[in-house]
Formats: structure tokens, sequence, C-alpha cells
């Protein structure tokens, strides 16, 4: 990968045991740490900084800013800060970054309060750890497959905890930092619910959290919807070169996104969809990490129309500000025999199903797909249950209620990571919603107040104008009213219905012929919904560009019939 963080907790003769310092733009070691930096962009202000004195080193990697006011880097303000104060410096880190801290003989390496990046880490005679889990794994004489990890991204998409693809392979936890010999948590990421005026304060904190990223050298370009973040964006961010959109001219979410760039002086470009939409080669899987499914890297098959130099996103702005994983009460309506939603909390939320439906959760089968005597369920049913609801319940460690314990655990999934990943790999990537201010309002912002009607009010006050334009699945202020033509024009005959801002991923699996291209000759696996024979095809591959034949799959997939 060109961006990338490699390390252990050894010397720089250790390091060179498994890699070359020539792979890396910068090798920084001290007593007990040696870290390899890959990153166009080390010095642009804003991202990779590096520290290094007598007294230790500091190596802040990706996007990181110090507290407003602070003119010096963010690695030697960190070192600074925790030569004083400890772990609680980590505090006033703001970003989407890795940091690596050597004070005093002793070392630690922590991520940004949402884990926007992963760090793996593995134990052979000593420590090693990184941004790239295929780094890892070769490191390792033998690495076993996880069964467990398997069956979660095949019936998942994505896994869970510290749960990697392979046994000796482990997840920096979430809010934690690592050391030589052990991981230990940090108390960044907690909820308490305060009363404000969450309104006006999230208007001024999505001003400040864009502005902060506004100034990044070259051309810039944006991958853009027709929702609610891509506006904001394009509000806030001066001189936006070039907004991409995925889709057709014709399409309803390709017309009113070229509308809104246009409304704020931007270019627009339409990435058709082609045959590369669903590549799954090893040079997109590498970016799943093993541990999660590739389908949400959806420009991969326009990257190169993408020519800009830095690339802006909205991802996960939903899931921090809208509550995409709280969910709202409904009544039935029998005259339309529908679900209609209300302005309110589901009093008595379906935990399990919640999390099945969001993550795409497979369950048509009287087993799990993966083989693993490691997993106590027979059905997949049982599966889902036990999983959910076990990493669910470790999240009142750091939530007040239910709610917010559902929240907390779609935060520490971020099943779309992938997709900022491999941006990050080709371009200047800006990860706004791992802005700290952001987090603190979703931290001490009340669950029902975190919604559509917030969101939208506050994007107002950014911007009067900004809903010039509506989007297309939303052409009302009222959710409830959008939901009620959502339902009418599906019923209604000559009404086309809203539609979906994303290709249709079943039409062009079966258009280019997968089944045959991928799985040849496995006729059990070609009656597997697309989704499904895309995770196994992702695990499959990158199980193979990781380690080969030096990994042992003593499990099989599929009614026991291996295709690893």
């Amino acid at each position: 990968m060109r961006t990338e963080l490699f390390g252990v907790f050894d010397d720089r003769e250790q390091f060179t045991r498994f890699r070359s310092p020539t792979d890396f733009d910068r090798l920084v070691s001290g007593e007990s740490i040696t870290v390899g930096i890959r990153d166009p962009y080390l010095g642009v202000p804003g991202r990779t900084a590096i520290h290094e004195s007598a007294d230790g080193l500091c190596v802040v990697w990706g996007e990181a800013f110090p507290p407003e006011g602070v003119e010096e880097s963010a690695a030697t303000w960190l070192f600074e800060r925790y030569a004083e104060d400890g772990d609680d410096a980590f505090e006033g880190m703001n970003g989407s970054y890795i940091a690596v801290v050597e004070h005093g003989g002793e070392a630690l390496v922590a991520n940004d309060p949402i884990h926007s990046w992963e760090c793996f880490y593995t134990d052979t005679a000593t420590r090693w750890f990184g941004t790239d889990a295929t780094a890892l794994t070769r490191t390792l004489p033998s690495p076993t497959l996880d069964c467990r990890g398997l069956c979660e991204v095949v019936h998942f998409g994505l896994t869970f905890g510290g749960t990697t693809a392979i046994e000796e392979v482990r997840r920096l936890p979430f809010d934690s930092y690592l050391t030589a010999d052990s991981t230990e948590a940090l108390s960044r990421f907690v909820y308490e619910p305060k009363t404000f005026d969450y309104t006006e304060e999230l208007a001024s904190r999505l001003e400040r959290a864009v502005d902060r990223r506004a100034s990044y050298p070259g051309t810039k370009g944006m991958l853009m919807s027709a929702g609610f973040d891509s506006r904001l964006l394009l509000a806030r961010l001066p001189d936006v070169d070039v907004c991409y959109t995925l889709g057709t001219p014709q399409t309803p979410e390709v017309r009113v996104a070229r509308k809104v760039a246009s409304q704020y002086g931007s270019r627009h470009q339409t990435l058709l969809v082609n045959e590369n939409y669903l590549a799954a080669g090893p040079d997109i899987v590498q970016y799943t990490n093993g541990i999660r499914e590739s389908v949400h890297i959806h420009h991969r098959g326009n990257t190169a129309e993408i020519t800009t130099d830095a690339v802006y996103h909205g991802l996960f702005l939903d899931t921090l500000l809208r509550g995409r994983f709280v969910p709202h009460d409904t009544v039935h309506l029998d005259v339309i025999d529908r679900d209609f939603p209300l302005p309110r909390l589901d009093p008595d939320p379906d935990v399990t199903r919640l999390f099945a439906d969001k993550f795409g959760f497979y369950a048509d089968g009287d087993r799990t797909l993966v083989d693993c005597p490691e997993i106590d369920a027979d059905t997949p049913e049982e599966f889902l249950e036990d999983t959910i609801a076990r990493h669910y319940r470790r999240g009142f460690d750091r939530a007040d209620s239910r709610y917010n314990a559902m929240a907390l655990l779609g935060i520490k999934s971020k099943s779309a990571l992938p997709f900022r990943t491999h941006l990050a790999d080709q371009f200047l990537e800006s990860f706004v919603a791992a802005d700290s201010e952001l987090i603190d309002w979703h931290l001490t912002t009340p669950p029902e107040h975190r919604n559509d009607r917030t969101y939208q009010k506050a994007l107002r006050m950014v911007d009067p104008d900004i809903f010039r334009y509506r989007p297309p699945d939303r052409p009302h202020r009222s959710y409830q009213l959008n939901q009620v033509e959502k339902y009418l024009r599906k019923k209604l005959p000559g009404i086309s219905p809203f539609g979906t801002p994303w290709p249709d991923r079943d039409r062009i699996y079966d258009e280019n012929d997968l089944d045959q291209r991928l799985f040849a000759g496995r006729p059990d696996i070609h009656a597997l919904p697309p989704r499904i024979k895309l995770r196994i095809n992702d695990a499959r591959t990158w199980l193979d560009y990781a380690a080969g034949d030096t990994i042992s799959t003593p499990y099989g997939l599929v009614r026991s019939e291996s295709v690893l």
C-alpha cells in the first residue's frame, strides 16, 4: 500500500527481519519501538507528523490536528502533553489517526476515538503492529484461519471485536492503546448526555470540522451523492474543482447531484458503472483487511477517472449525527398494510433484527455457511442472536441506555470502512466525521435528538439555501411524508419508485457471469445470494493474497466443502 504504518516493539534490527527500511518514506526508531511510515503527504499541515528528541519520539499518522491555537505539529504537541499528562494527552487530539509515542523507555500505540483506522497486532518473539493486516500475517511462520472471523464475514460482512480472519492477528480494541505486552482501555468515547442547543451547536461544529480540512494543497474533488452530507461539504469547502457521482446521467441521483454541484460552482462528472463495479481481485480486496466485505468500495471501477489530488466524502456522518443504528417507533396502518414511522424512539427495539437488516445478514438455511466447531450454534439465526447479543451487551460499560449501546455497536462495526481505506491509499483523503467536536456532539446529545430533523435544521443554519434541490428519495421535509410517497410509488401503476443511489448489484453480478468467473464448478455456491458469494470471494481472495498456501485452513465453507 502507498499509505501504511508498520512497526515493532523492538529495535531497528528486529524491524528489518521482515521489512526493508526502503519500503517506507521514514523509519523512526527509539529505545523500545520502531515504526515505518508510508504517506505521500508526510509533512502537509494536518497530515502525518513526526517528533524526535533525546527524551523519546512521537509519530501521528493520518489526518490529525492539535488543539486550536497550537502552532506546533500534532506529533510535537502530543509528545509534550504525554510527557506531562500521560494517557490523558489523547483527549486533546483531533482527527483520524494512529499515534505512536515513546517516552521514558516505554512505548504505546493508540488510534482515534472512533477507531477510523484499524490497528492490527500479532505476537511472535516480539509484538508487531500495523494498519495492513496482510503485512502482519506475513510475519507469521504458519498463520491459522480463524473460523469465527470467517463465519462473521460471510454472514454479516464484517467481524466483531478483536477478531480477524487469522487467529494470531488481533485488532486493537475500541478506544484503547497497545503496549509491548497488553492492551489498555481509554475513556474518550463514553456517552454522557447533556442539555444544550443541539441544532445550533451542531451547525457550528460542522462548519469548524469542514474548515479544518479545507486548505489541503492541489485540486479538490468530492465523491458525491444527492443527499445531505455532500451539500454540507460543498457549502463550506472553497473551490471544489469537481464532484463525482456514480451512476448514469439519467438517474435521479445523478441529475440532482449535478444541480447541487452547479449551485455551489463545481464541475460535475458522472462515474459510469461498468463491469469493474464488482471487481474482486487482490488489488481491491486488500483494502478489506480480511475483516470486511469489499462491496462498499463503490468507486473501485472508476478510480482512474478521479483525477483530483484531494478527495472529500461524507462517510459515517449519518451514523454519528442521524442515528442510523437507533430504531424509531412505528404504527401499523391496516389500510395500506404497512408500518408507518413515528417521531419517537422505539420503546421496545428488536436489537438483533435491526443489526441483521443493517449488516445484510444471511439466514436462508438450516446451518451456518462455515463449518466451525468453535461456534456453538446450529443455525444462522442462533449464530445471529449469540453474536449480536454478546457484542451489544459489551457496550454498556460506555453507554447510559440501550439506544446508545446500539449506536455504539454500529460505530464499532463500521462496515463501510474499506471505502475510505481504498480512497486514502489513492488520494489525499479527508475523514470529516472523525472530528472530535462531532464525536463529542454525538456523545453528549440524547439519542432522540440525533435524527434527520436536527441534522436538516443544522444544515439550514450552515446555508439557508442548502436544500434548493431536494434529494430524489426525500422530496419532502417530513420523514413521514417521504415514507408515504415511497410506498405509493411502489404500489401505483405508471409511477416510478424512488430507487436507490447505488447500482443494482445483483443485476451486475448476473450480467457479468460472475458465478462462472469466481466459482466455476461450485453449483452449491451458485445458489446463494450474490452478496454472500461476493463475501466468500473476498475472504478467499484476501487469504490467498495475505499468505497463500502457508495458512492452515482446517475448516470448510458451505456444507463442509472448502473453497479456500
